[in-house]
């Protein structure tokens, strides 16, 4: 009988590499015979890493031997973490960092520097709208807002910044508005830009945003990734030589974003169960947008796959399904969608999104306080939007949550 190391490697005559994507969150880059056996990927809590010798040492830090030196920079667990949200998302190399918003700062501060612009569209994430419009103009970068669901805006804004990148989410946050990926690549590769894209309320299982055209993709690790709301973490997608040095400068010399090594293996663990928990929030979420469509109190359904939906085509087109935001309008104003947040029983008020339990929030006071009353008029954020990140809940205890809400409004 052979010796173990004589067996024929199991994991690489499969190719897990060319298996579904389900499968490679849960196989790809581990192998248990590798690690005495061991079915979890095991977790590398240390902050630097040792040598054998001093040449061997300068030989890593100067990248002409593949290793690790400090855990700033990388460790083995995250580098796992890497390999298989890169593979999902279709890019090169993967970079994990400590959050979202370490993700998009270590970003730009490696793409753009004082002179240059960036156009942003006008309807992002409240936190990532601070950054570029208090954050980097105050270095000297220009940032130029633009709705990027009108194409002609966006080539006209293009032609006349010649910005080193544009950057946008789709869906967006907070009304899921739709925008056309490839299109906005293609505009951003005319003029020599970069396409960088938010992909967080997608998530990989829904939608590739590099097959579409995209230079990188950025997540906030810490919602349908992570999934359990017990996280913060960020990720960077796409060309290898890109990503290494957003890891080498905007990592480890700019921001020190660093996701811990627990983290990382919290993140591994809910790759696993992505696809699982991504088809049931979808599910869930486009019935509450049907229910919430038929009530007299709410004035507009924002959701992907509703016919009713102005960017429903182009969703259908881009996305697998329609994600597990819903945002509405209610008929009755501020006050009314305050009440309606307030009368909730099941459903938490919080800010985040992509957990197991179903949240509310009130953008215009919360995620997107940071825009003042003229931008938020601009991005269509109004007092009456309400913002349902759609759970892992039985719909049925959702749906009836809501509707008592609705009847105390």
């Amino acid at each position: 009988m052979p010796e173990r190391d004589d067996r024929p490697d199991r994991k690489n005559a499969l190719s897990i590499e060319d298996m579904g994507p389900a499968t490679r969150a849960i196989h790809l880059g581990y192998d248990p015979a590798s690690h005495q056996g061991a079915l979890t990927p095991p977790v590398y809590m240390t902050s630097t890493f040792a040598f054998e010798t001093a040449e061997e040492g300068a030989d890593t830090v100067a990248g002409r031997r593949a290793g690790y030196v400090y855990g700033r920079a990388k460790n083995p667990t995250q580098t796992l973490l890497e390999q298989r949200i890169a593979s999902l998302e279709g890019g090169e190399a993967g970079l994990a960092t400590a959050s979202g918003m370490g993700a998009i700062s270590a970003t730009m501060w490696t793409l753009l520097k004082a002179g240059e612009t960036m156009v942003v569209d006008h309807a992002i994430y409240g936190s990532a709208f601070a950054f570029f419009m208090e954050g980097l103009t105050r270095f000297g970068v220009t940032v130029r807002l633009v709705d990027m669901t009108d194409l002609a805006a966006v080539e006209a804004a293009v032609g006349a910044t010649r910005p080193r990148l544009l950057y946008f989410e789709s869906p967006s946050n907070p009304g899921v508005r739709i925008l056309d990926i490839a299109s906005l690549a293609a505009i951003a590769h005319g003029s020599g830009a970069l396409a960088v894209v938010d992909n967080t309320f997608a998530s990989p299982v829904l939608q590739q945003p590099i097959g579409l055209g995209a230079d990188l993709v950025i997540h906030s690790a810490t919602k349908y990734l992570g999934g359990h709301g017990d996280l913060l973490a960020g990720v960077v997608v796409g060309r290898a030589d890109q990503v290494n040095a957003i890891r080498g400068f905007g990592l480890r010399w700019t921001t020190g974003a660093t996701i811990a090594p627990h983290t990382a293996f919290l993140l591994l663990r809910g790759l696993k169960t992505l696809h699982l928990r991504v088809r049931q929030h979808c599910a869930s979420a486009l019935t509450v947008a049907r229910f919430l469509e038929g009530s007299a109190k709410v004035a507009r359904v924002a959701y992907p796959m509703l016919d009713s939906f102005a960017g429903a085509g182009l969703a259908r087109r881009q996305m697998a399904a329609g994600g597990g935001i819903v945002s509405l309008e209610m008929a009755g104003g501020k006050a009314a969608a305050l009440r309606l947040i307030d009368a909730l029983r099941m459903i938490h008020c919080a800010v985040s999104l992509g957990d197991a339990e179903t949240l509310v929030q009130h953008p215009a006071t919360m995620t997107h306080a940071s825009y003042t009353d003229e931008q938020r008029a601009t991005a269509g954020i109004t007092d009456a939007l309400v913002r349902f990140s759609v759970g892992l809940e039985e719909v049925d205890d959702i749906l009836a949550d809501i509707a008592q809400a609705l009847d105390a409004v």
